[in-house]
């Protein structure tokens, strides 16, 4: 009964590989020209994108390295015209510091101006 069943299924099996072959045939005899046409196309599209494609992955990557390239132009000048301010800065306090009245010796020379005054 087994061999029976497993007969049974290897001719159906063939049967069903021999109506898809017959199928494919019939549509290659119908379609078979457009078929190709399209598939030469869908190749020619595919072609197409993956050069796009690269060309775009190339753009990115050059447009990463020249970002790149000019944050870190930006950083170092940004740095640089810090560090002026500051040498700037401190220049103007230094100047701010000597140029700066001491109230006690003011007042102390406005007295010996006085009595220097008074004396003559």
């Amino acid at each position: 009964m087994t061999n029976k069943i497993n007969n049974q299924i290897n001719i159906d099996t063939a049967s069903k590989n021999e109506s898809a072959q017959r199928l494919e045939t019939i549509k290659n005899l119908i379609f078979g020209e457009q078929i190709q046409q399209i598939d030469s196309e869908f190749d020619t599209i595919k072609k197409h994108i993956e050069k796009r494609k690269e060309e775009i992955q190339a753009l990115i990557e050059n447009t990463h390295l020249e970002l790149s390239t000019t944050i870190d132009n930006l950083s170092t000048d940004l740095n640089i015209r810090i560090t002026e301010l500051d040498d700037k800065l401190n220049e103007k306090a230094e100047e701010l510091n000597h140029n700066k009245v001491n109230k006690k010796e003011l007042g102390s020379l406005l007295v010996s101006m006085g009595e220097k005054i008074l004396n003559y």
